[in-house]
């Protein structure tokens, strides 16, 4: 394979000579390559087996990120180097994705990974059921796993009751209200509905280590009478509410469910409540690119999910009877949220690796919140709280 370096590398070079935003330098044993405007800010990739250019060729963006854990390649600023990817998307055409037989197999994977019932839970255990410990070690106090809300000077803590907080306000959540969750976490929300609101919370997950955690909390803090928890698909519940939160769920839905999740807000929703969504979407124009392909995310951390567009997400609230009321965007704060939970997991490590994870993992780790938080600030994703209602 190694006499098909310099043809890949050709391309490779050939490819990156068409990144007009931002300034990437390769080092590669005696050579330096430049792409993009001179007069920005840097950011380098310093080539540490030549392989590397063979398996982004083949893999885009996903060989980029199997290389990086594979240690083919460092760099001086990851999130970064993300973030140049992402503003270039548009002039690598496609080649991001890779060789098209590459292509076939991650679609074919993905494909399998639907989110059926039996589907979804083992598609969420691998990154859910890591270990409670391990995501207690670098989490805030709440146990929430989404991107904070800030305002100026706020830490991650205050972030993310401000999240929750909002997501009440545009509910319309008061003490005398049921409000259901739709996969509740860890219940960093229905113990803020519980104690803040005083609502009652019927919370649902279908991870056995979160419903574990969750269930335990709750009888610490004598909230069984307000909180009722169940591990349960939220496509089994009956019942109806006054109002309906889900947090960063949606994405691992999948496209194909997409009008069943949303059936089912409209069905468990009284008539005159409101749901409250706090999705990751994409933009509109990267949409039916991105929805063709699949990324690093879709095939090594949440297979079987994908990201809505806002259009995407109208139309299918709008055909499930639901009222769309309104969207608010803070992308640039799930940037803020990432980079503080990646310096709190790079601070923890120590701890982490005695749990039983290896350099593999902290790499893949490392990756997959830069590639998040670069994303961000990109503008290439974005996160929104979305406010519905039900005639």
């Amino acid at each position: 394979m190694e006499i098909f370096t310099p043809f890949a590398r050709s391309l490779c070079v050939n490819t990156l000579q068409k990144c007009e935003h931002g300034l990437l330098i390769i080092h590669d044993q005696n050579n330096t390559y430049h792409f993009g405007d001179l007069t920005q800010d840097s950011v380098t990739i310093t080539v540490q087996n030549p392989r590397f250019w063979r398996r982004i060729l083949l893999g885009g963006n996903v060989g980029l990120a199997e290389s990086y854990i594979d240690q083919d390649w460092s760099t001086n600023n990851l999130s970064g180097l993300i973030s140049f990817f992402a503003k270039n998307v548009s002039a690598l055409a496609g080649k991001n994705h890779g060789h098209p037989m590459r292509t076939l197999s991650h679609h074919a994977l993905h494909a399998w990974r639907q989110n059926t019932r039996r589907g979804s839970k083992n598609n969420i255990m691998a990154h859910y059921d890591l270990g409670n410990e391990f995501y207690q070690l670098w989490l805030d106090p709440s146990m929430t796993y989404s991107s904070a809300l800030y305002d100026n000077d706020d830490c991650l803590v205050n972030g993310q009751q401000r999240k929750y907080a909002r997501l009440a306000q545009i509910m319309d959540l008061s003490s005398d209200k049921h409000v259901l969750e739709v996969g509740c976490g860890w219940g960093g929300f229905a113990k803020f509905a519980a104690t803040e609101i005083g609502a009652n919370v019927t919370a649902v997950t279908i991870s056995p280590s979160q419903y574990a955690y969750a269930a335990q909390k709750l009888q610490e803090m004598g909230l069984q009478d307000k909180i009722s928890l169940k591990l349960t698909d939220y496509r089994d519940l009956d019942g109806s509410f006054d109002a309906i939160a889900s947090i960063e769920m949606f994405e691992a839905v999948g496209e194909r469910y997409w009008p069943v999740y949303f059936s089912k807000l409209f069905d468990r929703l009284k008539p005159g409540g409101r749901a409250g969504l706090q999705i990751i979407t994409i933009g509109d124009d990267h949409f039916e690119n991105y929805r063709k392909s699949v990324d690093f995310i879709q095939r090594h951390v949440f297979p079987g999910g994908m990201l809505p567009s806002i259009a995407a997400l109208k139309r299918e609230a709008n055909r499930s009877g639901l009222i769309w009321q309104g969207e608010k965007g803070f992308g640039i704060d799930y940037a803020r949220t990432l980079s503080q939970w990646r310096s709190r997991f790079e601070d923890k490590w120590d701890e982490i690796q005695k749990l039983g994870f290896d350099d593999k993992f902290y790499r893949f780790w490392t990756y997959y919140l830069c590639y998040c938080e670069g994303g961000f600030r990109a503008g290439n994703i974005d996160v929104h709280q979305i406010a519905l209602s039900k005639n």
